[in-house]
């Protein structure tokens, strides 16, 4: 199975289903003498962990991470970095019934066609999000790459659950992590809780939209033509599961702007190869090149496939079937991919910033 490795300086290569013993990935890349601090990695593997929260399933992990190579009192060997994350609280006797049937949806039918007929029915196998516990760790440690190379912190909210938005003048990124659906304002939560009751009574489920943005990120980031910054952090978000959409900056409303509005002006900064902004429709990328100003990113989740409402399906001899699921499920993917969106943003920009520092080998005013 190709396209389980993402990156080129910083290569992330994940592996394990969801009702397997176990997942985990291989990190290569990070740079020799890098201090990694396991609970920080362990922090953002609690924040995506299943078991909490009212949109939340009601599987419990404790998704404790093991380090099986690449770190030797404390520092980064410069080699592989190796780690597994066991499978604790699996029920795979809640799938039984899923072997001869497809689920509306789910990778349950596009699998079985890619595959020849074999497919692992089991929690949808590697298409489950529990796939996601990997990126995390990697980009748990992409993040501590970024902070200690160049002082880059990507941060995230959900700004949209259900349909109900959080106002753009109110979304306040600080603190949202210590929020309820790591929302965006405080004032949201109560009617998202109404919502997800009212969705989880009807057996339905929600969909919502998500915001990361990465600070301080230095100017001259992204390799044009084909792996332009912007492209790549396209594929990073697209390559987690329920994503449907992706806008950088101002994303889809710059096709209703003007380019007299949706231009950024550039304005002295009092020194020779620095510049202020005006404003960030561009959202951090020009050309394919970060710009120097936040990058900002917003992804939109489709709802979770899977609902306890009667949906029409087939089974494997073509047969019409009707299909109720049950097991343990998220009601909506968010808040739990907020922490994989920001992982695959860090990662992409590390990777970058990995790349860009190949090609600094000749000092130069900046």
């Amino acid at each position: 199975m190709s396209g389980n490795t993402f990156g080129r300086a910083l290569r992330l290569t994940t592996f394990g289903e969801s009702h397997g013993p176990g997942l985990g990935g291989i990190l290569d890349g990070c740079p020799a003498g890098l201090p990694i601090d396991e609970d920080a990695i362990q922090a953002e593997l609690d924040a995506r962990k299943p078991g909490s929260g009212l949109a939340g399933t009601k599987r419990r992990e404790s998704d404790k991470l093991e380090i099986l190579s690449g770190v030797f009192n404390g520092l980064a060997t410069g080699t592989p970095i190796g780690f597994y994350i066991k499978n604790e609280n699996a029920r795979s006797g809640d799938y039984g019934n899923l072997e001869e049937i497809f689920r509306p949806g789910h990778a349950d039918w596009s699998y079985y066609k890619k595959y020849n007929g074999v497919r692992d029915h089991r929690g949808g196998g590697r298409a489950s999000g529990r796939e996601t516990a990997a990126r995390v760790v990697g980009g748990a440690i992409a993040k501590q790459i970024l902070s200690r190379l160049a002082n880059v912190r990507v941060e995230g909210a959900c700004v949209e659950l259900g349909g109900i938005a959080v106002r753009e003048e109110d979304i306040n990124l600080a603190g949202a992590m210590e929020r309820p659906y790591f929302a965006a304002a405080d004032y949201i939560v109560a009617a998202w809780d109404e919502a997800v009751r009212e969705a989880r009574e009807s057996g339905d489920t929600l969909g919502g939209i998500a915001r990361i943005v990465a600070r301080d990120v230095p100017a001259g980031l992204g390799e044009p033509v084909f792996d332009r910054l912007d492209a790549t952090l396209a594929h990073a978000i697209m390559s987690v599961g329920a994503v449907k959409g992706v806008e950088i900056g101002s994303g889809f409303a710059a096709a209703r702007s003007r380019g007299s509005r949706n231009n950024d002006p550039l304005y002295p900064a009092g020194s020779p190869g620095r510049a202020v902004f005006g404003s960030n429709n561009a959202g951090g990328i020009l050309g394919g090149v970060s710009s120097g100003q936040d990058i900002i990113i917003q992804a939109a989740l489709k709802p979770i496939a899977s609902i306890s409402i009667e949906q029409d399906t087939i089974n494997k001899r073509g047969e019409a079937a009707k299909i109720k699921i049950g097991g343990r499920h998220d009601l909506s993917a968010l808040p739990r991919a907020l922490p994989v969106l920001s992982a695959m943003t860090a990662l992409a920009i590390a990777d970058a910033l990995l790349l860009q520092r190949r090609m600094d080998i000749i000092p130069y005013e900046r």
